[in-house]
Protein backbone atom coordinates (compact mmCIF):
# COMPACT_ATOMS: atom_id res chain seq x y z
CA UNK A 1 0.00 0.00 0.00
CA UNK A 2 1.04 3.62 -0.29
CA UNK A 3 1.35 3.95 3.46
CA UNK A 4 3.89 1.17 3.83
CA UNK A 5 5.84 1.35 0.59
CA UNK A 6 9.08 3.27 0.64
CA UNK A 7 9.18 6.67 -0.98
CA UNK A 8 10.54 6.97 -4.46
CA UNK A 9 14.12 8.10 -4.77
CA UNK A 10 14.94 11.34 -6.42
CA UNK A 11 16.50 11.16 -9.85
CA UNK A 12 20.06 12.42 -9.79
CA UNK A 13 21.47 11.88 -13.25
CA UNK A 14 23.30 14.84 -14.65
CA UNK A 15 24.72 14.77 -18.14
CA UNK A 16 28.04 16.57 -18.22
CA UNK A 17 28.82 18.66 -21.26
CA UNK A 18 31.77 17.79 -23.47
CA UNK A 19 33.58 20.81 -22.05
CA UNK A 20 32.96 19.63 -18.48
CA UNK A 21 34.23 16.13 -19.25
CA UNK A 22 37.43 17.54 -20.72
CA UNK A 23 37.80 19.96 -17.81
CA UNK A 24 37.52 17.02 -15.39
CA UNK A 25 40.11 15.19 -17.47
CA UNK A 26 42.48 18.16 -17.41
CA UNK A 27 42.11 18.71 -13.65
CA UNK A 28 42.96 15.09 -12.82
CA UNK A 29 46.53 13.81 -12.50
CA UNK A 30 47.81 12.27 -15.77
CA UNK A 31 47.66 8.71 -14.40
CA UNK A 32 43.93 9.10 -13.57
CA UNK A 33 42.85 10.82 -16.80
CA UNK A 34 42.15 7.58 -18.71
CA UNK A 35 39.52 6.68 -16.09
CA UNK A 36 37.56 9.85 -16.86
CA UNK A 37 37.55 9.02 -20.57
CA UNK A 38 36.72 5.35 -19.96
CA UNK A 39 33.61 6.37 -18.02
CA UNK A 40 32.51 9.25 -20.25
CA UNK A 41 33.20 7.64 -23.63
CA UNK A 42 33.01 3.88 -22.98
CA UNK A 43 30.60 3.82 -20.02
CA UNK A 44 32.85 1.85 -17.69
CA UNK A 45 32.03 1.74 -13.99
CA UNK A 46 34.59 2.96 -11.46
CA UNK A 47 35.68 -0.58 -10.49
CA UNK A 48 35.89 -1.60 -14.16
CA UNK A 49 38.07 1.38 -15.06
CA UNK A 50 40.35 0.72 -12.07
CA UNK A 51 40.92 -2.90 -13.13
CA UNK A 52 41.09 -2.50 -16.93
CA UNK A 53 44.22 -4.19 -18.24
CA UNK A 54 46.06 -3.69 -21.53
CA UNK A 55 44.99 -7.17 -22.69
CA UNK A 56 41.35 -6.08 -22.29
CA UNK A 57 41.79 -3.49 -25.04
CA UNK A 58 42.12 -4.29 -28.74
CA UNK A 59 44.02 -1.17 -29.74
CA UNK A 60 43.98 -1.98 -33.47
CA UNK A 61 40.23 -2.64 -33.71
CA UNK A 62 39.36 0.02 -31.09
CA UNK A 63 37.36 -2.29 -28.82
CA UNK A 64 37.35 -2.63 -25.04
CA UNK A 65 36.35 -6.01 -23.58
CA UNK A 66 36.32 -5.72 -19.77
CA UNK A 67 36.90 -9.01 -17.99
CA UNK A 68 37.21 -8.08 -14.31
CA UNK A 69 36.43 -5.31 -11.89
CA UNK A 70 38.50 -4.16 -8.95
CA UNK A 71 40.11 -6.08 -7.22
CA UNK A 72 40.10 -9.02 -9.69
CA UNK A 73 36.41 -9.83 -9.18
CA UNK A 74 33.89 -10.90 -11.83
CA UNK A 75 32.05 -8.11 -13.60
CA UNK A 76 28.81 -6.86 -12.10
CA UNK A 77 26.61 -8.30 -14.84
CA UNK A 78 26.75 -10.41 -17.98
CA UNK A 79 26.00 -7.35 -20.09
CA UNK A 80 29.22 -5.81 -18.73
CA UNK A 81 31.14 -8.37 -20.79
CA UNK A 82 29.83 -6.90 -24.03
CA UNK A 83 32.69 -5.55 -26.18
CA UNK A 84 32.60 -1.76 -26.33
CA UNK A 85 33.64 0.04 -29.52
CA UNK A 86 35.69 3.17 -28.86
CA UNK A 87 36.97 6.03 -30.96
CA UNK A 88 40.46 5.57 -32.40
CA UNK A 89 41.54 8.69 -30.49
CA UNK A 90 40.58 7.03 -27.20
CA UNK A 91 42.49 3.89 -28.20
CA UNK A 92 45.57 6.07 -28.75
CA UNK A 93 45.15 7.74 -25.35
CA UNK A 94 44.87 4.33 -23.69
CA UNK A 95 47.93 3.04 -25.59
CA UNK A 96 49.94 6.05 -24.37
CA UNK A 97 48.81 5.32 -20.80
CA UNK A 98 50.08 1.75 -21.16
CA UNK A 99 53.39 2.98 -22.56
CA UNK A 100 53.90 5.33 -19.61
CA UNK A 101 52.82 2.79 -16.98
CA UNK A 102 54.26 -0.57 -16.06
CA UNK A 103 51.71 -2.43 -18.17
CA UNK A 104 49.61 -3.95 -15.39
CA UNK A 105 46.55 -1.70 -15.74
CA UNK A 106 45.49 1.22 -17.90
CA UNK A 107 44.79 3.54 -14.97
CA UNK A 108 47.80 3.54 -12.66
CA UNK A 109 49.23 5.02 -9.52
CA UNK A 110 51.59 8.01 -9.99
CA UNK A 111 54.57 5.63 -10.38
CA UNK A 112 52.89 3.69 -13.19
CA UNK A 113 52.03 0.64 -11.07
CA UNK A 114 48.68 -0.81 -10.13
CA UNK A 115 46.27 1.47 -8.26
CA UNK A 116 45.74 0.98 -4.55
CA UNK A 117 42.03 0.90 -5.36
CA UNK A 118 39.14 2.71 -7.04
CA UNK A 119 39.19 5.22 -4.21
CA UNK A 120 42.37 6.70 -5.75
CA UNK A 121 40.33 7.55 -8.84
CA UNK A 122 37.43 8.75 -6.70
CA UNK A 123 39.68 11.05 -4.64
CA UNK A 124 41.20 12.66 -7.74
CA UNK A 125 37.78 12.88 -9.39
CA UNK A 126 36.24 14.70 -6.42
CA UNK A 127 39.12 17.19 -6.33
CA UNK A 128 38.67 17.82 -10.06
CA UNK A 129 34.90 18.30 -9.65
CA UNK A 130 35.54 21.21 -7.28
CA UNK A 131 37.47 22.98 -10.03
CA UNK A 132 34.99 22.46 -12.88
CA UNK A 133 32.39 25.14 -13.33
CA UNK A 134 28.75 24.19 -13.66
CA UNK A 135 28.83 20.69 -12.20
CA UNK A 136 26.09 20.15 -9.61
CA UNK A 137 26.94 19.38 -5.99
CA UNK A 138 27.23 15.66 -5.56
CA UNK A 139 28.29 14.96 -9.15
CA UNK A 140 29.56 11.38 -9.13
CA UNK A 141 31.98 9.36 -11.24
CA UNK A 142 28.99 7.17 -12.11
CA UNK A 143 27.30 10.24 -13.65
CA UNK A 144 29.90 10.09 -16.43
CA UNK A 145 28.18 6.85 -17.49
CA UNK A 146 24.96 8.86 -17.93
CA UNK A 147 26.88 11.27 -20.14
CA UNK A 148 28.18 8.34 -22.20
CA UNK A 149 24.73 6.81 -22.57
CA UNK A 150 23.23 10.13 -23.60
CA UNK A 151 25.95 10.84 -26.17
CA UNK A 152 25.53 7.36 -27.71
CA UNK A 153 21.76 7.73 -27.80
CA UNK A 154 22.00 11.08 -29.55
CA UNK A 155 24.58 9.74 -32.01
CA UNK A 156 22.33 6.77 -32.84
CA UNK A 157 19.34 9.03 -33.43
CA UNK A 158 21.37 11.32 -35.68
CA UNK A 159 22.77 8.41 -37.68
CA UNK A 160 19.25 7.00 -38.24
CA UNK A 161 18.09 10.30 -39.69
CA UNK A 162 20.81 10.48 -42.29
CA UNK A 163 19.69 9.41 -45.77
Amino acid sequence: SRRTSPGTGTQRPYVATTEQVWALHDHCPPNIRPAILLAAHAGLRLAEAAALRPEDVDFMRCVISPVIQWPDQPLKSDISRTPIPIASELALVLARAVAVGKGETIVTNPDGGRLSGPWAIQRAFRAACEQVEGLPDGFRFHDLRHSCATMRSVAEKVSRRRP
